[in-house]
């Protein structure tokens, strides 16, 4: 009879937290906003010229220019870290800028192995840091 019980609060309980995921919830772990890498994946040998594709949670994806709440456009930070809060993101052969808001692009990169960093930055180019950035690795072949 006890594991009668225990097997139904655990139903019960499985089936709240179900509840809570659809109603949008989620978990305590997981960021409202958030900047991704769809493609290329971590860890992938790709060849030249590569897609590269952002992916985008919480904000807007607008074209450099004005600055509006929850917006801002991606960068892509070629072998070099998230670029500080509130900081601009530079202009160099490094750090591509999709001010016009585009969210994929080709890139050409010569035989090697490279980090790729998206950053979310705001219509003036401003980072908004570390927590809307994403780093991964890639092997040029």
């Amino acid at each position: 009879m006890t594991v009668t019980r225990l097997r139904n609060i655990s139903l019960a309980a499985a089936a709240a937290l179900a509840a809570l995921a659809l109603a949008g919830c989620g978990t305590l772990s997981e960021p409202a906003q958030s900047v991704s890498l769809v493609e290329p994946v971590n860890g992938a040998t790709v060849s030249s010229p590569f897609k590269v594709r952002f992916g985008v949670k919480g904000m807007v994806v607008e074209p450099a220019g004005d600055i509006k709440p929850n917006s801002g456009h991606h960068h892509l930070v070629i072998n070099g870290d998230a670029v500080p809060t509130g900081q601009s993101v530079p202009f160099t052969e490094r750090s591509l800028h999709f001010g016009k808001g585009q969210t994929e692009t080709e890139i050409t990169l010569p035989p090697g192995s490279y980090t790729l960093t998206a950053q979310f930055a705001n219509g003036a180019h401003q980072s908004y840091g570390k927590p809307m950035s994403r780093t991964i690795s890639v092997t040029v072949k």
